[in-house]
């Protein structure tokens, strides 16, 4: 993955696909060392950062009227949903029981036909490859396509356009596409962490055994971070453009839920907050004059739950 397809896929989805705000906090803002900015992709159509891969997969394959086809634990199914309806193709989504009910009705009020598969991700997963082979439809990797990676990796195109000098980018990982894709761009010119919940440790223990493997997988986060196995193609940019991954508590994801809403009026989801709990655990450390971006990759959560 080289910064060309990076802005290959940028040019591919442009016009599909927002430019998300940058939000620049006050100084020691929750109470943090750095100079901490917030990069609000949660703004993204559907909610997340996965309609950039969506539409940079959908708009570069050969699409019949078979349609497409996603497995999600919830936001790559919207992301799909909405890039499918907008291209006028057929779509068929693949989640698992544990996702958020707010997240599947989204989807199949976009057009899509839902399928709930029992278990988690990788469940929905198998059922979704099943269908694929019956079906020939076009199949789009949530994390693990070039296209979709290369997509993912707009965000840090736009990032380092919007702020200059960053020294440290915290990145939510679930199956490592978006920080594959984030990492491919800075390619070293930008400190890049990764976080993820101990819950999911799927990043973090791919890079420990030096492949990706098969990891146990819940907690509050599952259904955007709950990848069991690190994505082939997110793992080789990691092991040679991502300083390290920390693991945060489930606790501390739900804290942070509470202080993006309560201190910037940011509803994220939990995965999205995930970065903010690495601060808040001195899971990281920034000195106190370093630029760090913490990239706010989702929203898709009942605000009852935030707010109550």
């Amino acid at each position: 993955m080289t910064r060309f397809d990076i802005e290959t896929a940028a040019e591919r989805i442009a016009g599909h696909v927002r430019e998300t705000p940058v939000a620049h906090l006050d100084p020691r803002a929750f109470g943090a060392q750095g100079l901490l900015i917030l990069k609000l992709e949660l703004l993204q159509h559907t909610g997340s950062f996965k309609a950039r891969g969506a539409f940079s997969r959908m708009l570069s394959a050969e699409i019949d009227d078979s349609g497409v086809l996603a497995a999600s634990g919830g936001n790559f199914g919207l992301a799909v949903a909405h890039a499918a309806r907008e291209l006028g193709h057929r779509a068929e989504i693949f989640v698992p029981e544990t996702s958020p009910q707010v997240k599947i009705d989204r989807i199949r009020s976009l057009g899509a036909e839902v399928h709930v598969v029992p278990g988690y991700y990788p469940d929905a997963f198998a059922a979704c490859e099943e269908r694929a082979f019956d079906t020939g439809a076009a199949f789009l990797h949530p994390y693990d396509q070039p296209a979709v990676v290369a997509g993912q990796g707009t965000l840090g195109l736009e990032l380092a356009r919007q702020v200059p000098a960053i020294d440290t980018v915290l990145v939510a990982v679930g199956g490592a596409g978006l920080i594959g894709g984030i990492a491919a761009w800075f390619a070293g010119e930008s400190r890049v962490i990764g976080v993820e919940p101990i819950a999911c440790p799927t990043l973090h223990a791919a890079l420990e055994a030096g492949a990706p493997v098969d990891v146990e997988v819940g907690g509050v986060a599952a259904d955007a971070l709950g990848a069991a196995r690190a994505g082939a193609i997110g793992f080789e940019i990691a092991q040679r453009f991502v300083e390290r991954v920390v693991l945060v508590p489930d606790d501390a994801i739900v804290l942070a839920q509470r202080r993006l809403w309560e201190e910037c009026r940011v509803l994220a989801e939990p995965g999205g907050a995930a970065p903010l709990a690495a601060l808040l655990t001195e899971a990281y450390v920034p000195d106190a004059d370093e630029r760090v971006v913490l990239v706010i990759s989702g929203g898709n959560t009942d605000p009852a739950s935030v707010m109550s």
